[in-house]
């Protein structure tokens, strides 16, 4: 009968606190490992950081787009320099210009 008692007292002061750390345990796991705990955390504030980056670099790309879309606007651009390059690109000459041939092994500039 003694031997029942002891174990039942065993049983009684183990059991509670056991369950109760296992259970602490549990909330403690999954508020570093879990889902929502501090590694996810700092995974959503890495992805965040990403993301400003990437607005950041689109402005920035939005903005030189903007000032090249402003500099072909009618105003602002310089048909001297605009037909210069047009001459340069496709290689041609007005019957006005004066050519000067030059060698393939002398510098231009």
């Amino acid at each position: 009968m003694q031997i029942g008692r002891f174990f039942r007292r065993v049983v009684r002061a183990v059991v509670p606190p056991l369950a109760f750390l296992s259970i602490a345990g549990y909330f403690g796991w999954n508020a570093t490992q879990g889902d929502h705990g501090m590694q996810a955390y700092q995974q959503q504030l890495g992805l965040l950081e990403q993301a400003k980056q990437a607005r950041t670099d689109a402005l920035a790309e939005q903005a030189a787009w903007k000032r090249r879309v402003n500099g072909l606007r009618e105003n602002t651009l310089d048909t001297d320099i605009l037909d210069e390059r047009a001459r340069a690109m496709l290689n041609m000459a007005n019957r006005n210009d004066v050519v000067v041939p030059y060698d393939r092994r002398d510098p231009l500039f």
